[in-house]
């Protein structure tokens, strides 16, 4: 008996042993399935709007240069004012200091100040290595379709380049919007390293041409409307913008995006605990206190945080919290940038990254 009640609980034994690895087996197909299944939802929403038409970038950079290196005055008080009129009247204000193009000495200014030989030869170098911009005009595309879809109410401007002589990188008008593209010369170009700190020329990259247009349009289509000496309220509105501008170009690296280097993105990813600590403990998060706000938002390197914090760090936490509160509450993103506000979004995001 002790030897059939043995061998019955043996065979048991076996059975469910069976059992148990089929349903492991069958657990595991199940989950590479769902893991499938979901990395095809991913793709199918990352490739929505992949095969959107391109946006016509307006190429008043070339227009300008050629009638400057041409000496034709005519031509820039004809035919580029015919052509570019809102252009001109932006770049008048935002580069030139003159009001209008009616403004006496408007013109002068405008050939004197692109004749200068310095700031022509950087004019040449822009106009020669961004001579096609055909991805960028695709990345726009793909931007703008996604923006139709998803914030139907916001307006899309007419889209140029301009050349600034290292001033303004983006210009905005009501139906208007250019980058500077001798600001997007890449971080080694020889003039950068006369003017600029490194984590700046650390965002003069092509590959944030597009992210750059978006910020310029959304900044202004969304202007900020909190108190801007309380650092969570400029973190969450900052974090918004970028949030918007990672799904409107969902290849851009993140790195890229917070114009990092892959070693400073990494640093952050390892200590965002760290530094949301640091945040909390020292009361910065709802004191007013311009200052030292002003420093999370910087580009300028956090060293105030750690010797090795780069710079933006708090716009960097901010984009953390607010990709946390829309995973968290599946927002969309009208209702991001209308609804919710900043204590809201920190509350609702359960963003607690220790």
């Amino acid at each position: 008996m002790r030897n059939f009640e043995a061998g019955r609980k043996c065979c048991k034994f076996a059975a469910q042993l069976i059992i148990y690895q089929l349903l492991m087996r069958y657990k595991i197909v199940f989950m590479i399935a769902m893991l499938i299944s979901c990395a095809g939802c991913r793709a199918q929403e990352k490739d929505r709007f992949a095969g959107a038409d391109p946006v016509r970038i307006h190429r008043f950079d070339k227009a300008l240069f050629r009638l400057i290196e041409e000496g034709n005055e005519a031509g820039i008080q004809g035919e580029l004012l015919c052509d570019y009129p809102e252009m001109m009247e932006v770049l008048g204000k935002g580069v030139l200091n003159m009001q209008t193009t009616t403004t006496p000495g408007f013109f002068d200014r405008l050939e004197g100040y692109y004749s200068e030989p310095t700031l022509k030869g950087l004019y040449r170098d822009a106009i020669t290595q961004y001579d096609s911009v055909g991805d960028i005009e695709q990345q726009l595309g793909r931007a703008f379709a996604y923006f139709r879809a998803s914030l139907p109410d916001m307006p899309l401007p007419q889209v140029y380049m301009h050349v600034s002589g290292l001033s303004q990188n983006v210009l905005v008008a009501d139906n208007l919007l250019s980058v500077s593209i001798d600001r997007y010369m890449e971080p080694g170009y020889p003039l950068y390293q006369r003017f600029f700190h490194p984590f700046q020329r650390e965002k003069m990259r092509r590959s944030r041409v597009a992210a750059d247009y978006l910020t310029g349009w959304l900044l202004s289509e969304y202007p900020f409307a909190g108190n801007e000496d309380v650092l969570l309220e400029r973190m969450i509105y900052e974090g918004k913008i970028r949030y918007l501008v990672s799904q409107a170009l969902p290849d851009l690296a993140p790195d890229i995006l917070m114009g990092y280097t892959e070693e400073e993105y990494a640093w952050c990813a390892g200590r965002e605990a760290d530094v949301w600590k640091a945040i909390v403990e020292r009361r910065h998060l709802y004191t007013p206190d311009p200052a030292m706000t002003g420093k999370y938002i910087a580009d300028a390197p956090a060293s105030f945080i750690s010797a090795d914090a780069p710079g933006n760090i708090g716009v960097w936490i901010g984009w953390r919290i607010v990709c946390k509160y829309v995973e968290k509450t599946g927002a969309g993103p009208a209702g991001l940038m209308s609804g919710a506000n900043a204590r809201d979004v920190l509350a609702k995001s359960e963003y607690k990254p220790f």
